[in-house]
């Protein structure tokens, strides 16, 4: 039986709200940049007297929820690209081979635009900032950067990425698994906000850094579901072939 059979019909989406929802995300932040939220909220994770953020030099926020955290989602990664090539020769896998390559695609995606996308902007970290014991002028997103001898890497959250990039069960799941679809969803939505808060506490990100972040793996994921996995049209074709020869 071929893998275009046993593939379900895609559930329905509404692409609308899919997209209204990021898309009005993104104007805020852009209105934010006018106001104060950003240090706001940075203020109340750092310390004066000590000098540095509270999560600075914390262990359990670098080593367990930055670098073991991030090398997990790393070998999950590596076993969805093998998932994905075995599904070319294990007949079990073949009928998922879609499903698998939009799951590689859009883990690839979602985290692989940060970097060059960091070095673009120039964005200043926090801890790097005149106002948190750092020694570089603080700009607004979308306005010049100051002249400086170390261009900052830090816009989007690369760590939220790494939760947000998750996403991407979501919406592999959604056809054949809808409930542990849903699941999916809210799992890598929390772990997002996590490693966002925690790099938030360490003074790595912006909480508008995280938020970019969520909102571009979003729209990676949606868009590599809709051009390899959502085909409306079968579901046209499915209902055709049920009805009666006569009707």
């Amino acid at each position: 039986m071929s893998s275009s059979v046993l593939r379900p019909a895609p559930r329905p989406l509404n692409f609308w709200l899919c997209l209204t929802v990021p898309i009005v995300a993104a104007i805020t932040l852009v209105l934010l940049e006018w106001t104060d939220l950003d240090m706001d909220l940075a203020r109340l994770f750092y310390d004066p007297a000590a000098g540095s953020f509270i999560g600075r030099h914390s262990f359990f926020l670098e080593d367990i929820l930055h670098d073991r955290a991030k090398e997990a989602v790393i070998v999950f990664s590596v076993l969805a690209v093998l998932g994905f090539i075995s599904s070319f020769f294990i007949a079990r896998l073949k009928p998922f081979k879609r499903e698998l390559g939009c799951l590689v695609l859009s883990l690839a995606l979602a985290t692989s635009f940060v970097t060059p996308m960091k070095a673009v902007t120039a964005v200043q970290c926090p801890w790097s900032l005149k106002e948190f014991g750092g020694k570089e002028t603080y700009s607004e997103l979308l306005s010049p950067r100051p002249a400086t001898d170390k261009p900052g890497r830090c816009w989007p959250g690369g760590h939220a990425a790494t939760g947000f990039t998750l996403f991407a069960l979501f919406f592999v799941l959604r056809d054949r698994r809808p409930r542990l679809a849903r699941q999916a969803l809210i799992f890598a939505f929390t772990l997002g906000t996590v490693f966002s808060l925690g790099r938030m506490m360490q003074g790595a990100h912006f909480f508008s850094h995280n938020v970019w972040t969520a909102v571009f793996c979003w729209l990676i994921c949606l868009g590599c579901y809709y051009y390899i996995l959502y085909r409306p049209a079968v579901m046209t074709d499915r209902a055709a072939l049920s009805q009666p020869a006569n009707a």
